[in-house]
């Protein structure tokens, strides 16, 4: 019997080898969790104790500010991927002398490729707000970086970027809207974009939903920026239902690149992050709230899908930071991000792998009563519950072949209760992928109590507020 026979979908059921196919369709096309490692402080551990830390927690790619030696030794052989950045003070040489970026790519990326697996370089970092004005040497720089690669044959394996803030969007709310400040758009975006589409990389960004959170916590729920369960917002521009902040700003940068034309463009998250304490007046920053965003992230970015403006653009996030750095300046919440102390232990539990994930359940919290999620600028848009209860429905938009993947995950690994969607049962009929599909995830979700991204399944379903009905059949609330 072929799994991928149309006609025996509900059939596939019971069979132990469809489960395992399919639920490694779910997950084959899921994102990838990084780490960055900074090391603006004075009592971290040996490289080496550091790479060893990363591999056993089962990290497989790795982020750094610069191109040290001691880490990229350290590194070689440990089949971890590796992003070095080119700092902001040396724009300027690599920009005007190609001799400069042919001598920095021997010296930083020769020496240790390929028994270190470098795999991107990162030009530079937040260069639209550096106080010393780089941001005309940006896109030179990318180019000869690129051509010195070009000389040693990597450029095939090793790709240039170079990671943006938020702050270089012009707008971001909502979504839909979102824009790239006018006086960047010819001089640096677009020479940028036909670059990296020229070479087959893609755009660096980095997003913190807690700075949005922090400036905005009276319009801005904290479910809505941990991915815990929330009622949503619609974006009344396309009509697009948000779960998460970390989302909205996402594809507010998608957006972005779409009214340029580069919708072709991959993104790489390349900084998020929590603080895990901060001054009085920095909301948001604790250790349970830094667990929740950071360990909802690792289940939403794993178990793959994207966003709602493109549920097919698996994500790579690189989280912020390795360990708590304590001779950075600024706000006690930058010497906080760390997922570790520099004794290496964890400053909250959390997973980075798949396996991990099995046992993990998150930090949820109860539905917010029924309350419309509103960020700035809009405080409606969103039914209430009339019930408090919320329910987990497919996501039809995400295409039939996701949508069946995912359907037999739920009823096989994921244990769901389908039993009522088999042939004479009383929710078969209406006998449509979608309706069936809904059944399955709804049990699942309720099983799992709810919890904070049970409701995902790889961007093939959503959380709603009001009761589904699918021709006779209710969806329940509970088992």
């Amino acid at each position: 019997m072929l799994c991928s026979s149309k006609n025996q979908s509900m059939e596939r059921y019971i069979v132990a080898g469809c489960f395992l196919l399919f639920s490694i369709f779910v997950f084959a096309e899921a994102g990838s969790i990084g780490v960055n490692y900074g090391r603006i402080a004075n009592d971290l551990p040996s490289a080496t104790k550091v790479v060893q830390l990363v591999k056993s927690q089962g990290i497989e790619r790795i982020k750094v500010f610069d191109a040290d030696p001691a880490v990229l030794r350290a590194l070689s052989g440990s089949g971890i991927k590796v992003t070095v950045d080119l700092p902001n003070e040396l724009l300027f040489a690599a920009a005007n002398r190609v001799s400069f970026a042919n001598s920095w790519v021997q010296k930083n990326i020769a020496a240790y490729y390929p028994g270190t697996q470098i795999e991107a370089i990162a030009v530079g970092n937040e260069v639209f707000v550096d106080p010393h004005n780089t941001t005309k040497f940006l896109v030179p720089a990318m180019k000869n970086i690129h051509q010195a690669l070009v000389k040693y044959n990597f450029h095939s394996a090793i790709k240039v970027s170079s990671p943006i803030a938020l702050s270089a969007l012009q707008s971001s709310y909502p979504s839909s809207a979102g824009s790239f400040r006018t006086e960047l758009i010819q001089p640096v975006f677009k020479p940028m974009f036909d670059f990296l589409r020229e070479t087959g990389s893609f755009l660096m960004v980095n997003a913190y939903p807690f700075f949005a959170y922090e400036s905005n916590s009276d319009v801005i729920p904290l479910d809505y920026a941990l991915f815990r369960e929330n009622p949503g917002v619609v974006d009344a521009g396309n009509g697009l239902r948000y779960f998460s902040l970390f989302d909205a700003q996402i594809d507010a940068v998608f957006a972005a690149m779409s009214a340029l034309k580069y919708d072709d463009l991959r993104m790489v998250v390349t900084e998020t992050g929590w603080p895990s304490k901060g001054d009085e007046n920095e909301l948001g920053a604790s250790v349970e709230n830094a667990a929740a965003y950071n360990g909802n992230l690792v289940r939403r970015i794993l178990t793959g899908g994207g966003t709602p403006l493109r549920p097919k653009a698996d994500l790579t996030v690189y989280l912020f930071a390795l360990f708590n750095e304590n001779k950075k300046n600024g706000p006690t919440s930058e010497r906080n991000y760390g997922l570790f102390y520099p004794s290496k232990q964890k400053v909250y539990d959390i997973p980075f792998t798949l396996e991990g994930l099995k046992n993990y359940h998150g930090h949820q919290s109860p539905v917010t009563g029924g309350q419309p999620v509103a960020t700035p600028g809009n405080r409606g848009g969103v039914s209430k519950s009339t019930t408090g209860n919320t329910w987990c429905v497919a996501n039809g938009e995400v295409g039939k072949e996701k949508l069946q993947a995912a359907l037999d995950f739920a009823c096989g690994e994921g244990k769901a209760d389908c039993r009522p969607i088999q042939p004479g049962s009383s929710c078969y009929d209406p006998n449509t992928l979608e309706a069936h599909a809904s059944f399955a995830f709804n049990s699942y979700y309720q099983k799992m109590s709810r919890a904070g991204g049970s409701c995902y399944f790889g961007g093939a379903a959503h959380v709603v507020t009001q009761p589904p009905k699918y021709g006779a059949c209710e969806l329940p609330t509970g088992y």
